[in-house]
């Protein structure tokens, strides 16, 4: 479906078009929900966690490309249907393309921006696949079927952002004209005549973009592609001038960090990519506020490159199209949300487009007449014979640009076409040599985490023998670039018709996700990762090829491959969590993909940590993995780095956000050392400024649940607690107690046990949480030198507690008491007592590191200074002592009614006596009603404190039936296990379960051979006890 707005000429608001994309095959084999919908020209989006939850957003024009479509004959994607709602390529083109294009011929400039997460469709839709043409090629052709059709004589340039030159370090600079404004200095410009050659200088930008990313060991989708198609027509009768810029941006992926993983990093934002997007998502806000009427003092266009050279398509001179592209899965739900909220702002941002024309006789006479001026000052300041360095150079430079405006106006075109003939002979030489070379000999081929860069560098293994590796100073050398490649990193052998691959020592090399060490065969479409994460496919010989689709061995199966070899996979993280693998939990879902995400990026870290010497290990850990809240609801699983420094052992614990934003800081410095080279001289860097250093902060190392219903009962509970890691390890086993007692701290008798938990409501309810030892630190075990504390927080309390550090020891005593009281039960502490345990973390301490305080604000303590907690209640009560004042009042004026009922009584005892006599006759049958009261109250508390006493049996047995139940839930195979090692771990577990089924039958058959024996005795007497 496609749902045209406004016409673009009728106003110069940007305008915004969403397009959603089909689900991928990631998405698809995790059986992904679409959470997206589409009516008229509004777009909803669906929150996955709460379906009710639901945002709406209205833009110009919305294209539903999800479902709906077919693949014709030619490999186009149509509607299945005609007037289908499904939008192709071509329609996509009619409502944006078009409106571009006619701008241009106009005069005007124009911009069309692509803006979405990475893998959402930006490039499909500009660039395109196969016969399926983007935005950009069906532009270029038929932008020259335009100026095929028309008279008079039109130029067409592509500014190509990449030099066939060397490049500095810095890369191009951005300068600032009054006339162009921001504009790049050093651009190379090449004139075209037909859309096939802007094809041709894209698919060069392309490798050469592909070849700078691996050199400076940058990801792709991190990058911005800008293209821009400088359209000049010259208007030899009017001397007129239209010179129009056709800016179109493919910006860098926009992923959005998940709000249960952001915090803030106490040093820069890593990349300048993500500067950039941070800073255009200021320069829409500005624009959008400005548009709406309100005061803005600052437009922060010069805070990036990218504003800078956006300038005039955001709030400028042009007429600007944006479309963000979503994907509609329920996976990605935050990266659409936020994509949509951007595409919102943008839409609000007016611009001031005006036809760029100019006569082109009077701009020659009028750089001349300035070039006049500028040699006189330069003569005269040579007169002088002033110190003017600095003037000499700017005025210098303005006349060599004046000069070569002018030269670029008097020169012809032909003459313009004539020197660029000579580049398009070499390309084309080359691309007709690599065609060549590929139906002839086996090769690799790159594999980018970016589509469009995949393919594109192929490295030809002919016959004999092929070192690969950073030299290429061998004409047998195949010259490779990335972290961790060696000089000679492997050796290619071409021999009788079989290529096989032999790592040389020390380097890392993995084939099929399997890290190999010496030679051997390979096959076709067989996986090849260099180095730390340099991606080939193997293309075997020609005859080996059978037409196969190689599409699916994409960046997401080479990692996936790579997760798997490490036994990570979704159907195990599944099963871990008790989900079946077919129907996998979206939270696990996005877990294991940022897993897969992260997986390359920590091994290059490593890498980069390794050859800088800095001596710190990076580690993947999924967060809450085998954690869970008080009531033993699983909590939200996460991706965390745990970092370990190799010598000292310290150890921190980052975030998947902080840790993207640290990679980007390696990667500048270890880019710094590369460039400067290993002999060169280079202060270490300050340890705050240090992104492979942090300071050292508390650890949680894990959780123990310990389960209050005891104290519902007032049941005193003596437990052994074990604390589990985020991944399930057993951490240390606590050993606590929790304790019914009296106001004053008093331990509670079997006589107080409760037999119902309603008796407490409204009463004073005081029990004491004892932690006597901690054992078994693991924490501890690997490193002397650490610490442990224990944090806590019961019901309302709004701060945790912590129990004293504890230093050096594996088995500390931890004897810490604290007592907690409600003055008067409520339901909801009662509630909370029958159906959640309370979470005991364990927090571990290093040597530098702060001890967690425990926050007294806002707790209210009791005379015997005892923690009150339930604070409705003790609202309650305390309201109820303050207006035990206005009582004593009323109660004076109730002794004076006691003393008229004294009067009133006086006169009734006479009346009594009269009745003495007909007692007296009666008193027999007083006396023996009497002894049967007696024996029914000595007979009920009997009974009480029976059930009492079996219900305390039964709940301590139960929970060493819950501990037996916890461990069958962890009792795993190992990951290594052969068929031997399966029946072992068969036999255990059957052994576990038969163990657990027989205390669980024997605890429930003694509780109800307990409470018979009540009944029956109840039964007994029962025309006593009714």
């Amino acid at each position: 479906m496609r749902v045209r707005g406004i016409e673009m000429a009728s106003k110069d608001c940007v305008k915004v078009a969403v397009r959603v994309r089909p689900f991928n095959k990631r998405e698809r084999d995790a059986g992904s929900r679409c959470v997206i919908s589409m009516t008229s020209n509004n777009i909803s989006i669906q929150d996955p966690r709460n379906p009710q939850n639901s945002r709406t957003f209205t833009f110009n024009c919305t294209y539903w490309s999800h479902s709906g479509f077919s693949r014709n004959k030619d490999g186009l994607f149509v509607p299945e249907e005609a007037g289908g709602r499904y939008a192709d390529q071509t329609s996509v083109f009619l409502d944006l393309g078009q409106g571009i294009l006619d701008n241009a011929l106009q005069g005007y400039n124009a911009t069309l921006l692509a803006y979405g997460q990475t893998g959402s469709g930006k490039s499909y839709s500009m660039v395109g696949y196969g016969p399926n043409k983007g935005l950009i090629p069906t532009l270029c052709e038929r932008l020259f079927q335009s100026i095929r059709s028309m008279q008079d004589s039109r130029q067409c340039q592509v500014v190509d952002l990449l030099s066939k030159s060397n490049r500095s370090a810095g890369g191009l600079r951005v300068r600032e004209d009054q006339q162009r404004g921001f504009y790049v200095e050093g651009l190379r410009r090449v004139p075209c005549d037909s859309a096939v050659q802007v094809e041709q200088l894209m698919e060069q930008g392309t490798r050469t973009r592909t070849t700078a990313a691996t050199h400076m060991n940058a990801n792709s989708s991190r990058s911005h592609m800008l293209i821009i198609v400088q359209l000049k027509q010259i208007f030899s009768k009017e001397c007129i001038t239209k010179q129009s810029n056709i800016f179109l941006v493919d910006l860098a992926g926009s992923e959005r960090q998940r709000s249960s993983g952001s915090e803030a990093d106490r040093l820069k934002e890593g990349t300048a990519i993500n500067l950039s997007l941070t800073t255009l998502g200021n320069v829409i806000s500005a624009l959008a506020d400005m548009a709406l009427g309100k005061k803005v003092v600052h437009i922060p266009y010069r805070d990036s490159v990218l504003t800078k050279l956006l300038q005039s398509a955001l709030g400028g001179n042009s007429r600007t199209v944006m479309i963000a592209t979503l994907s509609p899965a329920d996976i990605c739900y935050e990266e659409s949300l936020s994509t949509l909220r951007y595409a919102e702002r943008a839409k609000r941002i007016q611009n001031k487009a005006v036809v760029n024309e100019s006569p082109t006789e009077r701009l020659v006479k009028e750089l001349k007449a300035e070039n006049a001026k500028l040699l006189v000052r330069l003569s005269r300041l040579g007169q002088e014979g002033r110190k003017a360095d600095d003037e000499t150079k700017e005025l210098r430079r303005l006349l060599t640009h004046n000069e070569l405006q002018i030269r670029a106006i008097q020169t012809l075109w032909e003459q313009h076409l004539q020197e660029a003939l000579k580049d398009w002979e070499t390309q084309y030489a080359t691309i007709t040599q690599e065609r060549r070379m590929m139906q002839m000999h086996p090769y690799i081929m790159n594999i980018n985490e970016d589509a469009q860069l995949s393919g594109v560098v192929k490295l030809f293994i002919q016959e004999g023998e092929w070192d690969i590796g950073l030299a290429d100073n061998s004409p047998r050398a195949l010259s490779i670039r990335g972290l961790g490649i060696q000089e000679k990193h492997a050796v290619f052998s071409n021999q009788q018709r079989r290529v096989s691959i032999t790592p040389v020592s020390g380097s890392k090399v993995i084939v099929n996700g399997v890290s190999v060490s010496k030679r051997i065969e390979l096959q076709h479409l067989d996986r090849l990762v260099l180095g730390s994460n340099t991606t080939y496919l193997f293309i075997g010989f020609p005859s080996d090829r059978s037409g196969e689709d190689w599409s699916r061995y994409d960046y997401d199966y080479f990692q996936s491959e790579l997760a798997e070899a490490e036994g990570f996979h979704i159907q195990s993280l599944c099963e871990d969590q008790g989900h079946r693998p077919h129907h996998p939990d979206p939270s696990l879902l996005a877990v294991f993909y940022d897993y897969i995400k992260l997986m390359p990026m920590v091994t290059e870290a490593n890498q980069m940590s390794k050859e800088l010497k800095k001596g710190v290990e990076f580690k993947l850990e999924i967060k809450n993995l085998a954690m869970s809240d008080s009531k033993g609801h699983d909590l939200e699983k996460d991706i965390a780095v745990r970092v370990t420094s190799v010598e000292s052992k310290q150890v921190w614990m980052w975030s998947k956000a902080k840790f993207v934003n640290r990679k980007f800081l390696m990667e500048e410095v270890y880019q710094q050392q590369v460039e400067g080279g290993e002999g060169a001289d280079r202060a270490p860097l300050p340890r705050d400024r240090d992104p492979f250093w942090d300071p050292l902060e508390p650890l949680h190392l894990g959780s123990a649940h310990l389960w209050l219903q005891s104290v519902a009962f007032r049941i005193p509970l003596e437990e052994q607690v074990e604390v589990v890691g985020p991944e399930g390890t057993e951490e240390a086993i606590l050993q606590t107690q929790l304790v019914p007692c009296s106001p004053m701290g008093l331990p509670l008798g079997e006589d107080d046990i409760l037999i119902d938990p309603s008796e407490l409501l409204g009463k004073r309810l005081d029990f004491q949480l004892v932690l006597d030892q901690c054992c078994g630190l693991r924490w501890v075990k690997e490193a002397r030198n650490r610490g442990v504390q224990i944090g806590f927080r019961v019901f309302d309390c709004p701060q945790p507690l912590y129990t004293p550090a504890m230093w050096h020891n594996v088995n500390p005593l931890l004897d810490h008491r604290v007592q907690f009281t409600a003055l008067k039960t409520s339901q909801e502490l009662l509630s909370y007592l029958q159906s959640n345990a309370l979470v005991l973390e364990l927090w571990g301490l290093q040597e530098g590191s702060s001890e967690l305080i425990s926050c007294m604000d806002g707790l209210k303590m009791t005379q015997e200074d005892s923690i009150i907690i339930d604070k409705i209640s003790a609202s309650e009560h305390s309201t109820a002592e303050n207006g035990g004042s206005d009582l004593s009042s009323s109660l004076r004026a109730l002794h004076q009614d006691l003393e008229q009922l004294r009067n009133v009584n006086a006169a009734l005892r006479k009346e009594n006596s009269t009745l003495r006599e007909q007692l007296n006759s009666a008193r027999n049958g007083v006396e023996n009603n009497r002894g049967r009261q007696e024996r029914r109250s000595s007979l009920r508390p009997s009974c009480d404190a029976e059930f009492a006493k079996a219900l305390k049996v039964f709940y301590h047995s139960m929970t060493s039936v819950r501990g037996q139940l916890q461990r069958l839930r962890r009792h795993k195979p190992s990951e290594e296990a052969d068929l031997l090692g399966f029946r072992l771990f068969v036999d255990e577990h059957t052994y576990l379960l038969k163990d657990f089924s027989e205390q669980l039958e024997q605890c429930v058959t003694t509780l109800k051979q307990d409470v018979a024996a009540v009944v029956r005795r109840k039964r007994e007497k029962s025309g006593i006890w009714s």
